[in-house]
């Protein structure tokens, strides 16, 4: 642990020691630093687990007044618009979201893991691929590129990897509607598979929760 914090004190923005040691870096120092930790021999980060992105616009509000259960069972107690869970009249702002690439590295030898996050500027998503450093980064950036819209600058094959040829949007940004915005079906005048506007009755599917105190 100290030498992490030896290695890293005059390159990140936070240091943080939870359940698991967790190093917020700024977009300009990624590489630099997954590199260190990558080669430096104390500490040999050498394996990618997971990379991924979050959104984290309007994180630690919560919807909910959950200290005591309501008479008529599930009931949400906000007006049904929050979160643009339910009014999809509005086009998403695609400015509107607070985005995080996330890194977790193994050290097998040192039996040691970290954190990595990096935050990105609304003005620019665009982020350094890590694919010349991990291999395994390919699928996870596609995927991050795929559900959130992050740019990954440098690498060599940045296409979506889970949603449809066609599709609009990034499905796991939280202001993204549940639905979705388009729908495909067969169309047996036209003889064809059309895509259109989503015709189907917007619900929410959070359940209250009850927490002690």
């Amino acid at each position: 642990m100290n030498k992490i914090r030896e290695l890293l004190t005059d390159h990140i923005v936070d240091y943080i020691e939870t359940d698991m040691i967790t190093v917020i870096v700024e977009k300009s120092k990624l590489k630099m630093i997954l590199t260190l930790l990558k080669e430096d021999k104390n500490l040999q980060f050498t394996q990618l687990i997971d990379l991924c992105a979050v959104d984290y616009i309007e994180y630690g509000k919560s919807e909910w007044q959950t200290r005591e259960a309501t008479s008529t069972g599930y009931n949400r107690g906000i007006k049904p618009t929050s979160h643009s869970r339910i009014d999809f009249s509005d086009e998403t702002d695609d400015d509107d979201y607070e985005l995080c690439v996330i890194y977790h590295l193994l050290s097998i030898k040192k039996n040691l893991r970290i954190r990595i996050k990096c935050f990105l500027d609304n003005s620019s998503l665009i982020i350094p691929s890590v694919t010349d450093l991990y291999a395994a980064a390919d699928w996870y950036e596609r995927e991050a590129y795929d559900l959130f819209g992050v740019l990954f600058e440098g690498h060599n094959d940045l296409r979506r990897i889970l949603t449809d040829y066609g599709f609009i949007g990034h499905p796991f940004r939280k202001k993204f509607p549940l639905v979705g915005n388009t729908q495909v079906r067969y169309d047996p005048e036209q003889r064809k598979v059309i895509n259109e506007p989503v015709d189907i009755n917007p619900r929410t599917l959070v359940p209250k929760v009850i927490r002690k105190k």
